[in-house]
């Protein structure tokens, strides 16, 4: 690695940091990079890519952890699902992370993450039925009180873990859906397989932004808004569990949530 790739890891794992990125911690990152490789130019779209994926992983140090979204919908249309090879569609960060040599992905055939770091070894073998329920990368990253990283997305474009919430609490506006189709697994054996998706009742439409701003107010978002700065900002997962229930309880999640509507 080059001295002057090795200059910007080091300088973008400090931009993290600031943004609330500590050593030791378990991110769940969502990230449009494309911004950020424009920052850095001067090294190829392949290093560029590299260079981000290293700083992160340089920034939660080696006691730390990357969890990344990997998230591929082919399997509801019924196209196979191969643990060991089906790409992910969120973007070239993720599937940097799906190829790192340290990487473990889950099971799940839409909603699988790969981890990387001191914790992977944690998600070896998990194989989860639902998307965002209990038994998810979702619950860990509370269990393991990890954090929610976003770069230079919307929240209505990354926080997938306002479903988790959602699920968990078994919100009216959104049901279960089972998929079943063709998985192969990391030995190459090919079964039917089924997992559940809490995908939203009809004429509803997710409308979380407003909820991302009252993060913003009350304080839980530190770091950057997309595309200012940085454009990294973070929030504890378990604080955001709670503000998120708060809102789903008391009956206020019409508008802050979602909206009723015709979908798409």
């Amino acid at each position: 690695m080059s001295s002057d790739l090795t200059a910007t890891i080091a300088q973008l794992a400090v931009a993290w940091r600031r943004a609330g990125v500590s050593e030791g911690d378990l991110i769940l990152l969502h990230s449009d990079i494309r911004r950020t490789l424009r920052m850095i130019g001067r090294h190829s779209p392949r290093d560029g890519v590299t260079a981000i994926l290293q700083s992160f992983l340089e920034a939660v140090g080696a006691t730390g952890t990357l969890l990344l979204p990997l998230f591929n919908f082919d399997f509801t249309q019924g196209v196979p699902f191969d643990i060991r090879a089906t790409r992910s569609q969120m973007g070239a960060l993720t599937e940097s992370g799906r190829t790192h040599p340290g990487a473990v992905r889950t099971g799940h055939a839409i909603y699988s993450f790969a981890a990387i770091g001191a914790e992977a070894k944690q998600f070896k073998g998990l194989d989860n039925f639902t998307s965002y329920g209990s038994d998810s990368p979702f619950q860990m990253l509370r269990d393991m009180n990890g954090k929610i990283a976003v770069l230079d997305r919307a929240d209505g474009n990354s926080m997938t873990f306002y479903h988790h919430v959602e699920e968990i609490l078994e919100v009216p506006y959104r049901r279960h859906k089972v998929f079943r189709g063709p998985y192969r697994d990391m030995q190459g054996y090919e079964s039917i397989r089924a997992y559940d998706i809490f995908v939203r009742a009809e004429n509803v439409v997710t409308h979380v932004d407003p909820m991302g701003e009252i993060l913003w107010s009350t304080g839980l978002y530190t770091g950057s808004r997309p595309w200012v700065d940085a454009g990294l900002r973070v929030v504890d997962a378990n604080a955001l569990f709670k503000a998120t229930a708060d809102i789903i309880n008391a009956d206020r999640a019409l508008g802050i949530l979602y909206v009723e509507g015709e979908t798409s």
